[in-house]
């Protein structure tokens, strides 16, 4: 096994789809919402562990927009789960100097949910060390389509031209926009695609898939992870030859 010391090339910023909670209950035989109880558990020593080899930002993908179509019964426990989670969060936040961050259309969520997201927001807003982001009632589409509805909007009001829009000037709508693009994004439970997350800010993101159950998931895999995309070469277009001669160059 390859140790985060040995990966050449760190990412800033890495993502992670935290799937495979139900199916891990199921096979464990345990009761309905105890594999999202056990799953919440795996994510403090993942954070620890960024923090301690380098990674810049972690984002993780708490509940989707396609979530609130769940069982009530769920949707209510992970409202709950999210909620203790920021309560255990914060301190830990303000020991390891951690910002904490929420992405997602917060409409849907109970109000006191969204007074403790912003409280929290606001407590970490200075911290430096890290950022960490949770994405809640979040949906890459949707991430898109609120960053026009900004543009059309400032449109509007003549703080920018049509012909102004690009994609460097979009990407400054849509969430995250002052943090790196996602390096890596790490899907655990077996399936393999990105289920509308993160779709612009992993446009060129290195994609690692995992037959590991999310509760089962471990630092020492995370470090395999970052192993393979230590591995990889990312040309963004270019090719081998341009990023070799840029390398020597540099």
């Amino acid at each position: 096994m390859t140790s985060s010391e040995d990966c050449k090339n760190l990412p800033e910023h890495v993502a992670i789809i935290m799937d495979g909670n139900n199916r891990f209950a199921k096979k464990n035989q345990m009761q309905k919402g105890d594999g999202h109880r056990e799953g919440k558990n795996v994510l403090d020593p993942i954070v620890e562990h960024c923090r301690k080899v380098g990674v810049k930002a972690l984002t993780v993908f708490a509940f989707s927009s396609e979530n609130w179509n769940r069982p009530q019964f769920e949707v209510d426990l992970l409202m709950r789960l999210l909620e203790e989670t920021i309560h255990e969060q914060l301190p830990r936040m303000e020991k390891f100097n951690i910002a904490l961050r929420f992405i997602g259309d917060r409409a849907p969520l109970p109000e006191h949910l969204r007074a403790l997201m912003l409280h929290a927001e606001e407590r970490t807003a200075k911290f430096t060390s890290m950022t960490l982001t949770i994405a809640i009632s979040y949906g890459g589409m949707w991430d898109m389509a609120q960053a026009a509805q900004r543009i059309a909007a400032d449109v509007s009001a003549d703080k920018i031209k049509i012909e102004q829009i690009d994609s460097q000037l979009f990407g400054k709508y849509v969430s995250m926009a002052d943090l790196p693009a996602v390096d890596l994004l790490i899907r655990t439970g077996g399936d393999f695609r990105l289920s509308n997350f993160l779709l612009w800010q992993a446009a060129y993101a290195e994609l690692y898939f995992s037959q590991t159950l999310w509760p089962e998931f471990t630092v020492e895999e995370f470090d395999d992870a970052l192993a393979v995309f230590g591995g990889r070469e990312r040309r963004f277009g270019k090719t081998s030859e341009q990023i070799l001669q840029e390398k020597t160059e540099n």
